[in-house]
């Protein structure tokens, strides 16, 4: 049986688009033996469904299919049960992740206004110093968007945008969507093999009189 010494992890999954990487993250946070609390609004579970084909009315049995491997513990909690444990600054966790986070999670994490688990949850993290990384995923943004992106990144929180790269020179789709969620574990400290690092490559030249301004 795996020891679990290290503190769990908060996940939040929001309807924005992507929730392909908060299900990626997941995974790998298991497959690590990372425990996690998990949340999904009501409209995160509407993406699962639409995204990536989550069908079916028992969720603990959707959580169970989707996410069931790895030798980390999986703890599902309700959305609207703001008496949860994750509600509280004494449950220590190791910090939280939203991702993908909707604009409107975004906004109402930045105005403080906690309406529900989820939007609790990154509130603690934010008053009780822990790391808090939000992923947004919209396009285009308008100034209220950006001006909440400011107001999290002045009080702490990490903005991990989903924007992929390719100097890895992604092939597939899960190869771009991995890169993503490789970010994300880098700032969690997290180690983690999904995507080749800059210098990684064997072909790649490694003195600057080799690059061309």
């Amino acid at each position: 049986m795996p020891v679990h010494q290290e503190r769990p992890w908060i996940v939040g999954i929001t309807g924005a688009s992507g929730a392909v990487y908060g299900v990626k993250l997941c995974r790998a946070l298991l497959k690590s033996a990372r425990d996690i609390h998990l949340v999904i609004t009501e409209a995160g579970w509407r993406v699962l469904q639409d995204e990536l084909d989550w069908r079916g009315g028992d969720r603990a049995a959707l959580l169970q299919a989707h996410l069931g491997a790895g030798n980390g513990r999986i703890t599902y909690h309700n959305v609207k049960d703001i008496g949860a444990s994750i509600a509280s600054g004494s449950h220590r966790t190791a910090g939280m992740v939203v991702v993908p986070c909707s604009m409107g999670t975004l906004s109402a994490i930045a105005k403080g206004a906690s309406d529900n688990l989820l939007e609790r949850a990154a509130d603690v993290m934010l008053k009780e110093g822990r790391p808090l990384l939000l992923v947004p995923r919209e396009t285009p943004l308008h100034a209220v968007h950006l001006e909440n992106m400011l107001t999290l990144a002045r009080i702490g929180a990490k903005l991990v945008p989903a924007m992929p790269a390719f100097y890895h020179k992604p092939s597939t789709l899960d190869e771009a969507t991995d890169f993503l969620v490789g970010k994300v574990l880098d700032l969690m400290d997290i180690e983690h093999d999904l995507y080749r690092r800059w210098g990684e490559h064997s072909h790649e030249r490694s003195s600057d009189t080799d690059r061309q301004d």
